[in-house]
């Protein structure tokens, strides 16, 4: 072969290099539809999340998020779907309190939390209200305490299930008080606030959004909060912890997980995109409706750091309250 023959096919294999190498590289995510698995049914505050953040969130990658209710295993079903699919980015859920509590009420759990999920992002925060009936003559969480402990289980509270947020809340508030109030659980908070105005059971804890509308239009009345800090949209109603309850705190939350090992390029994408999302005035206009707050710099790290600091406190909380799942 002589040199200018050897020239010609030198250049054209280092033309035919970068074309090469653009052939082998990963299509850019996404390619397709994402699932977005919500372990509430229909019209549930995660379901109300995951299709207020899912439209923006398809428009911005440019592909569907389509949102897909499991409900079931006291939430531990959806995850259990996730944790066993591809790592890929194109199977997410939803994760919240009652997914944080379900390892220690249900006994077959088939992943693990911290190992078989990735955490995206915390998208919002909100708390239980306590609540009575306009009418009752219970008007502070002292007169609640006082009249529980005259009347050992004799009152009642509604929960919407066993081991959602309103029963937590006030099972954690009975070993906090040290009382015995009947637990009566419904298909649904709502159903169970229906129950306390009609005067078949006395107190509940409430999810904001569902409570609001009730106390502001005088069917219910609101003793406390069981979050952390007062709510934005009850900025005069105490804590429990601030009524001298040391240590009282349950804070509803919801986040985003993806399978453990997503792509950390794919949990940036994903995390960027709905952290932009819930700071949108649009989006925060429409998350107050349901009492939920966006959450600030939150992303894949403070995720993880929340989840492995409620798990191990929950567990404890479970077992020192004898909470049960039945």
């Amino acid at each position: 072969m002589d040199l200018a023959s050897l020239r010609l096919i030198t250049a054209a294999l280092l033309a035919a290099a970068p074309i090469a190498a653009q052939s082998t590289e990963a299509p850019a995510y996404p390619t397709k539809p994402i699932r977005l698995l919500v372990s509430g049914a229909p019209g549930t505050p995660p379901d109300a999340l995951a299709r207020i953040v899912t439209e923006p969130l398809g428009a911005a990658l440019g592909k569907p998020v389509l949102v897909e209710n499991r409900p079931g295993g006291s939430g531990a079903l959806a995850l259990g779907v996730v944790a066993r699919s591809a790592p890929d980015g194109y199977t997410l859920a939803t994760i919240g309190l009652p997914q944080i509590v379900a390892p220690s009420l249900v006994h077959e759990i088939s992943y693990d939390t911290i190992r078989d999920l990735a955490p995206v992002i915390q998208l919002t925060w909100s708390a239980n209200v306590l609540v009575v009936r306009a009418s009752s003559p219970v008007k502070t969480v002292a007169g609640l305490v006082e009249l529980a402990r005259a009347r050992p289980g004799a009152l009642t509270y509604a929960s919407g299930g066993n081991g959602t947020p309103s029963h937590l809340a006030l099972e954690l508030l009975k070993h906090h008080a040290g009382i015995d109030i009947r637990h009566i659980p419904y298909k649904g908070i709502a159903s169970g606030l229906a129950a306390i105005m009609s005067e078949q059971v006395d107190v509940a804890f409430a999810g904001a959004a569902t409570a609001l509308p009730l106390i502001n239009g005088g069917r219910l009345r609101a003793l406390a909060t069981a979050g952390a800090q007062r709510l934005p949209a009850l900025p005069e109603l105490p804590t429990i912890a601030e009524l001298g309850f040391v240590g009282y705190q349950q804070n509803e939350w919801y986040g985003v997980v993806a399978p453990a090992g997503t792509p950390p390029q794919v949990i940036a994408k994903l995390a960027a995109e709905l952290a932009r999302i819930v700071a949108s005035p649009q989006t925060r206009s429409r998350l107050a409706n349901l009492g939920l707050y966006p959450v600030e710099n939150s992303g894949p790290g403070e995720l993880g750091a929340l989840i492995r600091a409620e798990l191990p406190r929950w567990r404890k909380i479970v077992r020192e309250a004898g909470i049960r799942a039945d």
